[in-house]
């Protein structure tokens, strides 16, 4: 069965922004939903050798906004606001973030997102409040047909 075309765009604009040159993560879409996993790799850790809270933001923001976005098919949506919560410390091993829509009106979403260990163990959830913005998606890098890497 072949794959939603916006979702599989949508993987590709992700991978096509320069950050993720540094994090290499992996993305999936779905409808309302979006998971990211990428490796806690000690280059992430601040001084007291654990990922720093970037990262956890990081991960829970792409996962919301990507969950929001598959459900905006012709604009580039926008976080306008996000929440944390840092449940517990991580230190190594590959992480997975697992964002979904909870609510959608005309002009805005929320998305909830929750960051896993390689054990399963919850170590950070957010939320999230993203509108429609100008800016069409055709228009961003990396968006439509083609290899992300190119």
């Amino acid at each position: 069965m072949e794959r939603d075309s916006h979702f599989v765009s949508l993987e590709r604009m992700y991978l096509a922004g320069p950050i993720n040159d540094l994090f290499r993560p992996s993305i999936r879409i779905a409808e309302g939903e979006a998971v990211i996993e990428m490796e806690a790799s000690p280059k992430f850790f601040h001084a007291g050798a654990a990922l720093h809270g970037s990262v956890y933001f990081k991960m829970l923001d792409d996962a919301a906004f990507f969950a929001a976005n598959s459900l905006e098919r012709d604009r580039f949506v926008l976080t306008t606001s996000f929440n944390i919560y840092l449940l517990g410390p991580v230190t190594s091993g590959r992480l997975q973030a697992r964002g979904r829509v909870v609510h959608r009106t005309r002009s805005q979403f929320i998305a909830e997102a929750v960051l896993e260990d390689e054990e399963g163990k919850t170590v950070a959830r957010g939320s999230g409040v993203f509108v429609r913005s100008l800016k069409r998606l055709a228009e961003a890098v990396g968006y439509g047909p083609g290899d992300p890497t190119d």
